[in-house]
């Protein structure tokens, strides 16, 4: 067979018609947007509105439009919401709704968010009591967001929370947890029930398969606490013994009972670290400080198992970057990254913070 398809005259007639109605409906969507002033990505926009429209004649269910419609205004809310602050790194704080001021966890999470805040973090939290309060006591309003969700018995916003600005509601724990990763430069989770360890386990498992940035995860227990050594003594009893994991995603989380070290492990995350995005096949890692050739060269050798493709070298912005970034002006490395070995990424960032 060669290859040219051959049409019949009916099947010409429907794939003309068919594209010439594709470009009226693409024409009259630029048309809107113009009309209505246009604005920020208008490409991208110009999509959403015809994925919409196509719901008209794809999705007769109208429960699951509704879905689609209530995911849509909740992240573009949740969007507008953040953007004023998107320069500021933020914290999102995970625990138990459950316990009292009275508890040393409690005071731990007042403590951490005071810490935090004083190092120039935001906290986000549930907006729930418990450790989503005492998060935002330490850090204070001024500087926590609360991303609260509607449930059957009606949890209300704590008090620190509840009249500001920064205080979101959502009816799906799907958007809600998109919005604490998208948002989140860390994450510190306290002790707590399913909720928090299903946040948990889904922040890991977005860093172990790449859908997220990688990010410190601190898993801080009560002065003396076992709650997470049990936890973690799990992991590595049946998913690391069972080789479910491999060794090095033990990488993306750390255990501590100290709010001060949680802090510190936080920050020096970010001390020569800024942040990382993928241009064509090159990862490329923003810094504060560019490597010296002879630390470069030592990086390669050391991390060899991990490039796929250009070795680790300094490079100028790429024209991607100089369309859409606003990190132009900080050295960067790149690299052809295997985009699997995600735990040893992060043992390379901690080399490069150690330069």
């Amino acid at each position: 067979m060669n290859g040219n398809v051959a049409y019949s005259p009916m099947q010409r007639h429907f794939s003309s018609a068919h594209n010439n109605s594709d470009a009226q409906v693409e024409k009259r969507i630029r048309d809107l947007i113009s009309w209505y002033g246009g604005g920020h990505n208008p490409d991208l926009v110009a999509e959403i509105i015809e994925n919409a429209l196509k719901l008209l004649r794809e999705v007769e269910n109208r429960g699951d439009v509704k879905v689609i419609q209530t995911a849509v205004r909740e992240l573009r809310h949740s969007f507008r919401t953040f953007a004023p602050y998107r320069h500021r790194r933020k914290v999102t704080i995970f625990g138990s709704a459950r316990l009292e001021p009275d508890r040393p966890e409690y005071k731990q999470a007042v403590e951490f968010g005071r810490r935090i805040a004083e190092a120039g973090f935001m906290v986000i939290t549930g907006a729930g009591p418990g450790i989503m309060q005492a998060g935002h006591e330490g850090a204070g309003a001024e500087n926590s967001f609360g991303a609260n969700i509607r449930l059957p018995w009606e949890q209300a916003p704590n008090p620190v929370i509840s009249s500001n600005p920064k205080l979101l509601t959502f009816k799906y724990f799907f958007t809600r947890k998109l919005t604490f990763i998208r948002h989140s430069d860390a994450i510190a989770l306290f002790p707590g029930g399913f909720g928090t360890l299903d946040e948990g386990y889904e922040a890991l498992a977005l860093m172990q398969t790449g859908k997220s940035q990688i990010m410190p995860l601190v898993l801080i227990d009560r002065p003396g606490g076992t709650y997470w050594k049990t936890w973690d003594k799990h992991v590595r009893e049946h998913l690391l013994r069972n080789e479910l994991i491999s060794p090095e995603d033990l990488n993306l989380y750390q255990l501590t009972d100290s709010p001060d070290q949680a802090v510190r492990w936080i920050t020096r995350f970010y001390r020569n670290y800024h942040s990382s995005r993928y241009v064509q096949d090159k990862l490329v890692i923003r810094l504060q400080h560019a490597p010296s050739p002879s630390a470069l060269k030592a990086l390669n050798e050391d991390f060899e198992e991990i490039i796929a493709g250009a070795p680790m070298e300094v490079i100028d912005p790429t024209p991607e970057e100089r369309e859409d970034d606003d990190y132009v002006h900080l050295p960067r490395i790149a690299f052809g990254f295997d985009k699997k070995s995600f735990g040893r990424l992060r043992e390379l960032i901690d080399r490069l913070n150690c330069l």
